[in-house]
């Protein structure tokens, strides 16, 4: 499984903008892949939730790390 720093690296070099990392463990449950939870977060909601315009680069990088 590739790394977020990964995904983000391929996300940059192939659309031109850098996605955060909430937005990429968003798409990560989106997906169904394993996502861990941070021991200090305090609900169970998303602060910051992947707008549905960047789901598709992201969701390329994962079918190019071949995660889905």
């Amino acid at each position: 499984m590739a790394t977020y720093k990964q995904i983000s690296t391929w996300v940059r070099k192939h659309y031109e903008w850098t996605p955060k990392t909430c937005w990429i463990a968003h798409c990560k449950e989106l997906a169904g892949l394993p996502v861990r939870r941070a021991a200090n977060r305090l609900e169970d909601k998303r602060a910051v939730p992947c707008p549905a315009d960047r789901r598709g680069a992201i969701f390329a990088a994962f079918r190019h790390f071949n995660m889905i």
